[in-house]
């Protein structure tokens, strides 16, 4: 909003004129997210608490939780929704589809995320939404999105590989005279949102677990978004370059910001848990920065923990349907840790420590094209 208020201005004064760097709206965009959420928690854990808004715990999960977590409110990614929305909407460019594109999977998953957190405090249960309905919201969400954003021309249906020079696929260009087979990376791009929603709501079940990985990786996200908007950057990186991608640095940073102001009271011993309504939304973005940065596959090395807590859950499953053992004592694997000893604030360091090495190792990979 301000880049077109205050562009046209800089006629008139030069200090206008930094309002056309993305660097300078995308360092106040994080700034601002930051100040918004913080500002917004102390209100809100006293609103929670008014309102019985507690996270239901599992019996059935570590005793720790059942004795240190219960009466905890909910629903804390209300305020990092609310610090992104208004900051990416204060900063970034709003003649850009890809923000908006962004912007709606990213409000639609917390939608669907905050009528499971309701079902849940409402039953005073853990089961929340039915599995397979959050699987059709979510995959129903993105098929709208990536639909639209494929048949106006604003998404390019090419699948980048990782690690080699030039190595685009292009869909549509696969069998010629089928462009109709462009659709396949609408499919695709569901299926890449709606695993990563839920990996993110996986790994959300320690205090300030997710949200570092998550804060690291769309801060990585925020340099690739970067890159792919500059012809010269991309050029000389061998990555494909998307017209607006520059624009998406200001939401990606967006979510360090706001989970910034998040942690401060989310970490150990946390005076507000995410909730569905904040796993879902984030693991969303990052799901669709992944998308409309042509890094889907990189996606999956950036947040790695979020892939390794997934891989523990469908390992268990597996093995124990077909065996009646267990591999871990418990799953998602942070769970696991916890079982054989280690305590809260060590596992979610190490989980941070990992998600921060996986990030440098995948903005290194850059160079190996």
């Amino acid at each position: 909003m301000l880049y077109h208020l205050l562009v046209p201005l800089a006629d008139q004064s030069s200090f206008f004129n930094l309002f056309q760097y993305i660097s300078f709206r995308a360092a106040w965009a994080m700034v601002t997210a930051l100040a918004i959420s913080y500002a917004l928690y102390p209100w809100f854990i006293e609103r929670m608490k008014r309102m019985k808004m507690e996270q239901i715990i599992r019996a059935e999960g570590p005793q720790s939780h059942v004795e240190n977590k219960v009466g905890t409110p909910t629903m804390g990614g209300i305020p990092i929704i609310i610090g992104i929305t208004l900051s990416t909407l204060l900063w970034a460019r709003l003649d850009q589809p890809v923000v908006w594109m962004s912007l709606i999977i990213f409000l639609g998953y917390g939608g669907l995320g905050f009528y499971d957190d309701y079902q849940k405090v409402m039953k005073k249960s853990s089961d929340g939404l039915a599995g397979r309905w959050k699987l059709v919201g979510q995959t129903s969400i993105a098929g709208v999105v990536l639909g639209i954003g494929w048949s106006t021309g604003a998404i390019e249906p090419d699948l980048v590989l990782p690690f080699f020079k030039n190595a685009t696929i292009h869909l549509d260009e696969v069998i010629p005279g089928a462009p109709w087979l462009g659709v396949l990376y609408v499919v695709f791009g569901m299926f890449v949102l709606t695993a990563f929603s839920n990996a993110v709501n996986l790994t959300d079940g320690l205090d300030g677990l997710a949200i570092g990985p998550v804060m690291t990786s769309a801060g990585t996200m925020a340099i690739l978004a970067y890159i792919a908007g500059r012809t010269d950057f991309s050029a000389y990186l061998s990555l494909p370059y998307v017209a607006g991608a520059g624009e998406l640095t200001v939401f990606s940073i967006t979510l360090v910001g706001a989970g910034l102001g998040f942690l401060w009271y989310n970490a150990y011993p946390a005076q507000i848990f995410m909730g569905d309504v904040g796993s879902l939304a984030l693991g969303g973005a990052l799901g669709i920065l992944s998308v409309l940065t042509k890094h889907e596959f990189l996606l999956a090395l950036i947040g790695g923990i979020f892939v390794l807590e997934t891989l523990s859950v469908i390992i268990q499953v597996f093995w124990y349907k077909r065996t009646g053992n267990r591999v871990f004592k418990m799953a998602p694997i942070h769970h696991h840790y916890e079982k054989v000893g280690w305590s809260e604030p060590k596992i979610i360091v190490r989980f941070w420590i990992i998600s921060i090495l996986l990030a440098l190792v995948a903005l290194m990979t850059l160079k190996i094209r």
